[in-house]
């Protein structure tokens, strides 16, 4: 075996996760406060092999906030690069469904976008703010906190 295909093979792989940004017509969005760090964020999680990232998005807002939605459209990537996971966000309605916790929920709300700030570090506030803007999609790197300029 080549020595360059020993060092993707002992490479480290990417994981691919995805979240939805829902907005309801108010203008409020879904957020949830993670069970495993007390964080809040926009709720999604890893993609699995065999579904399309928007059956993804749906999938992991429904299970983790008891919404339905319908994907609109792809507002950002984003890059942790401490981590090697790449998050693909997707603008979402509300289209039934009710709020409740889960496993990996300890409180479900809907925020204005003025508390996303304040209430999320920059790496997950930026995704919601992206979400809400008209210039979207948005490819972002970050250390799992701060942005990092590209």
């Amino acid at each position: 075996m080549s020595t360059a295909a020993q060092s993707r093979r002992s490479a480290p792989l990417h994981s691919v996760s995805v979240a939805g940004a829902v907005v309801r017509e108010d203008g409020r969005v879904l957020v949830i406060r993670r069970a495993d760090n007390g964080r809040w964020e926009l709720p999604g999680g890893v993609l699995e092999i065999a579904e399309s990232p928007a059956a993804g998005a749906r999938r992991e807002v429904l299970e983790e906030t008891g919404i339905e939605v319908e994907v609109q459209r792809l507002t950002g990537v984003y890059k942790n690069m401490a981590r090697g996971i790449v998050a693909l966000v997707f603008r979402c309605a509300p289209v039934g469904g009710s709020e409740r916790t889960s496993d990996e929920s300890v409180a479900v709300s809907w925020m204005a976008p003025e508390e996303v700030t304040a209430a999320m570090t920059e790496a997950y506030a930026v995704r919601l703010l992206d979400a809400l803007s008209d210039d979207a999609p948005h490819v972002r790197i970050h250390d799992g906190r701060r942005l990092i300029p590209a």
